[in-house]
């Protein structure tokens, strides 16, 4: 079985990569996308960009290191 893509929650979708602890920008709203770049204490951070959908359904962040 592969990775789940769709979440109902945005924490379950956060929880899914591990990224609960960096976020603290709030809800999204429908059909929005947010971007952030999370001070992890490297020299650029981390990325990480989470999409809701139409539906209310948030898609598996995407995420990486930017150093």
């Amino acid at each position: 079985m592969g990775k789940q893509n769709w979440f109902d929650t945005l924490s379950d979708a956060l929880d899914a990569e591990g990224l609960a602890h960096m976020w603290d920008n709030g809800a999204i709203r429908y059909a929005e996308t947010r971007a952030i770049t999370y001070q992890d204490g490297t020299r650029y951070g981390h990325y990480m960009s989470v999409y809701r959908s139409d539906s209310g359904r948030y898609e598996r962040p995407i995420h990486y290191g930017r150093g």
